[in-house]
């Protein structure tokens, strides 16, 4: 028997392209769980072999709450689309690694300082492949 609740994770090299990507856009599925929502263009950064996300309005943010509620959808990132899961992040230690990831890719950003606050960082999330 397999375990539907076994966490897939990316293959390194696609890992190796999400790292330096600057055009994800994620399409979590509306309500009825099928249809896919508008692309919104977001951030994402890779921490220890992992990609994560953070919504700009934080929780209020409309793609966020279909993540939270919907848990699967599509994104597009280094040139290709990829079904996907949302899984929530708990703060803390990780967080941190994660917002010195958002200052290593978008150094030159002046909407940096934003994306490391309270709000968006409350919103973070792992995405994995479904």
């Amino acid at each position: 028997m397999v375990n539907s609740h076994v966490t897939k994770y990316w293959q390194t090299e696609q890992l190796k392209a999400f790292a330096t990507a600057d055009d994800f856009r994620v399409s979590p599925f509306y309500s009825d769980g099928k249809t896919y929502g508008t692309p919104t263009w977001i951030w994402s950064v890779v921490v220890d072999g992992r990609l994560y996300v953070r919504a700009w309005n934080g929780l209020n943010s409309r793609w966020h709450r279909s993540a939270v509620k919907q848990r699967a959808g599509r994104m597009y990132l280094a040139g290709a689309n990829y079904d996907i899961g949302f899984v929530a992040v708990d703060s803390g230690r990780l967080n941190t690694e994660i917002d010195r990831a958002y200052q290593r890719k978008y150094a030159t950003s002046p909407y940096l300082t934003a994306m490391i606050q309270a709000g968006p960082k409350a919103s973070t999330l792992e995405i994995v492949p479904r």
